[in-house]
């Protein structure tokens, strides 16, 4: 996503003044966390009495506390299990596996990268846990992809096929149980069909099997129709997609070339993924990358960056799943591929709703260049601070971006 303390727009600083956690980036953390009790991904008085003695700064302090929450319930799904309390064990697995979630996330500022292997495997077993108790029907999808699949689940609704469908693309460094909460659930009530998947660069496809991001997401989305177009209990005529952070860009390019969606939202939109990298650099490092002297780029930050800090761990995190190896400067030049021209945007024929949050800070005002680009089948939705629906994917404002979602899907879908 970035860096959480960069936000932008004044009027919508006041919710980084360290409400939850006296440093920015663990308080929008804990902001996404307690958004996601709406859809039961976490019970706030757990998320607060884990992190509320973390000082600011202390990554490691911060990712023993996730992983330390998400241990102990895991442990209590388990037990819960273990005596026959499915629908117990079930919430337990769920939160388990955001807690574990946010771990995962946090220990990419930590220098060694064990914890954030096995806490990743941690993680998923909560998640599969939770799959599996749900109380809805489910069924393991595999969509061709390289030499390696890519893996889905597809969470049924009640009552007989074939059912509409929303596909849920989830961004950059996402827990894929968050997009239970984030929108699987309240589409499940009102009968909808829900896919989700790992796609390449991310979860289980970065960490188990080290493929990376890719920049032409239309590769992406085109195997994912073909396989649910094909399924009996799936009603091709109507999918819909939905995207969050950086899949704000990922589906809008995907729409360029694949047009049998008959509806597509983000949350938010994005046109250039690098902006949110390359807005915090020097100039003289900006005219490093434009001149392509990356090894220059490269001595510049070393000189610049201590290896063993927190800074440097999160940018080689940030590199990682755009397989550039360990140069930071292949890894800013390789990100600029993500971007959507104007070219490319008139291509897009499915109708799509864009987000607009009130203090984005990842990427400010690239929802509404999205929606200027795509004005004939575009509609944008204003979510404002004021109300507490601002910030990156309106982390305290999860009820209302559902319904908003839901309801646009509704009459567009059908």
């Amino acid at each position: 996503m970035g860096n959480p303390s960069a936000h932008t727009e004044g009027p919508f600083d006041s919710p980084f003044a360290g409400d939850f956690a006296a440093d920015p980036g663990f308080d929008f953390d804990v902001r996404l966390a307690v958004g996601h009790a709406a859809h039961g991904g976490a019970d706030p008085g757990e998320v607060l009495s884990a992190v509320r003695t973390v000082p600011a700064g202390d990554t490691s302090g911060w990712f023993d506390a996730w992983r330390t929450l998400g241990e102990r319930v895991l442990a209590a799904a388990d037990e819960a299990d273990a005596a026959g309390h499915i629908q117990t064990a079930a919430a337990r697995y769920l939160r388990a596996a955001n807690y574990l979630g946010f771990a995962v996330s946090s220990a990419a500022a930590l220098p060694d990268v064990d914890p954030l292997v096995t806490t990743f495997h941690a993680h998923r077993r909560a998640w599969t846990s939770f799959v599996a108790r749900c109380g809805h029907p489910t069924r393991s999808v595999s969509v061709p992809h390289g030499t390696v699949p890519l893996p889905g689940v597809l969470f049924l609704p009640s009552g007989a096929g074939p059912h509409r469908t929303v596909v849920l693309n989830n961004g950059s460094d996402e827990a894929i149980s968050r997009l239970w909460t984030d929108l699987a659930r309240p589409a499940l009530a009102r009968d909808w069909a829900v896919f989700v998947f790992d796609g390449p660069g991310q979860q289980s496809q970065l960490f188990e099997h080290g493929v990376p991001f890719r920049p032409d997401w239309e590769q992406v989305l085109h195997p994912v129709v073909d396989v649910l177009s094909a399924r009996e209990d799936v009603d091709a005529s109507r999918l819909a997609v939905w995207g969050v952070s950086q899949a704000g860009y990922w589906v809008p390019r995907a729409l360029t070339a694949e047009h049998r969606f008959a509806a597509a939202a983000v949350d938010p939109g994005v046109v250039d993924v690098s902006a949110s990298w390359i807005a915090h650099l020097p100039s003289e490092l900006v005219a490093l990358l434009d001149r392509g002297e990356t090894a220059a780029f490269d001595a510049a930050l070393r000189e610049g960056v201590d290896p063993d800090s927190a800074e440097a761990a999160m940018m080689r995190f940030r590199s990682r799943p755009y397989g550039v190896g360990e140069s930071f400067g292949e890894a800013f030049r390789a990100v600029r591929a993500y971007r959507l021209t104007s070219d490319d945007a008139a291509r897009i024929r499915t109708p799509l709703l864009i987000a607009d949050p009130d203090g984005e800070q990842f990427w400010p005002g690239q929802s509404r260049a999205l929606a200027a680009m795509t004005s004939g089948v575009a509609t944008l939705a204003h979510f404002p601070a004021p109300e507490g629906a601002g910030l990156h994917c309106e982390p305290l404002a999860r009820l209302r971006v559902a319904e908003a979602v839901l309801d646009w899907f509704d009459d567009t879908v059908g």
